[in-house]
């Protein structure tokens, strides 16, 4: 579904990625773990395209979408959803979903506004409301919402449990379940070692751009030592 080799991204003369490699199976939820600052979002902001990589490659549904713009990989059916969430605070909730709305595509069911308002009962009370009166973990709710209402085939989440709380992180975890058995493939970026650990097939951990580790999530949650080198604060 997708495959990315060789990974270079720079913010100006600063080396931020190195060699980069991750990939990403149809129906598979895959983990990029790594402290703040490893490289975890500028590494999904590549693959989308929001930064141009200066080397390497990005193949999604064998195509290649290295360096093309964002709105091409969208087209495709690769999903984005931001650290920021980047909603459209003075419309409302139902006009939001609205500015994602794509086509159906061959071989998927279709995403509607009433079924993401089963996936997300709290957006279903507040269809009217203004996004920017939402509370945050709302907002993350209505961004995911907002991707997958243009019915991708795999959505990179960047830190979808940064800054919720408790009991909003649970229910983004069963919403990533539910995903997952829909036969969504997604990319999460996380810092939440025990979020990812319920969530994800598979591990890559990233540290100073580079990737040290990948294997399956239980592994990695077995092995203290490696948590202990590139997870822990």
């Amino acid at each position: 579904m997708l495959e990315v080799t060789g990974l270079h991204s720079h913010y100006g003369r600063a080396h931020i990625l190195a060699d980069v490699a991750l990939n990403a199976a149809a129906g598979e939820v895959v983990a990029l773990l790594g402290r703040n600052g490893a490289g975890k979002s500028t590494t999904l902001k590549s693959i989308i395209g929001v930064v141009r990589p200066s080397a390497g490659r990005v193949s999604f549904l064998n195509r290649d979408i290295t360096r093309r713009p964002p709105f091409e990989a969208a087209r495709l059916g690769l999903g984005y959803v931001p650290e920021d969430r980047r909603i459209f605070a003075g419309l409302t909730v139902a006009e939001n979903l609205e500015v994602g709305r794509q086509p159906p595509r061959e071989g998927l069911r279709p995403w509607t506004v009433a079924g993401l308002c089963e996936l997300f009962p709290n957006l279903a009370e507040r269809r009217a409301q203004l996004a920017g009166r939402l509370s945050g973990g709302e907002q993350q709710m209505l961004t995911i919402a907002r991707t997958l209402i243009g019915n991708p085939r795999a959505v990179l989440l960047d830190e979808p449990s940064e800054g919720l709380a408790p009991v909003i992180v649970d229910q983004m975890a069963d919403t990533i379940l539910e995903l997952k058995r829909e036969g969504l493939t997604i990319v999460l970026s996380e810092q939440n070692l025990r979020f990812a650990t319920r969530v994800a097939d598979r591990a890559t951990i990233i540290e100073k751009g580079r990737i040290r580790y990948e294997g399956k999530m239980a592994d990695l949650a077995a092995d203290r030592q490696v948590r202990a080198a590139y997870l822990t604060v």
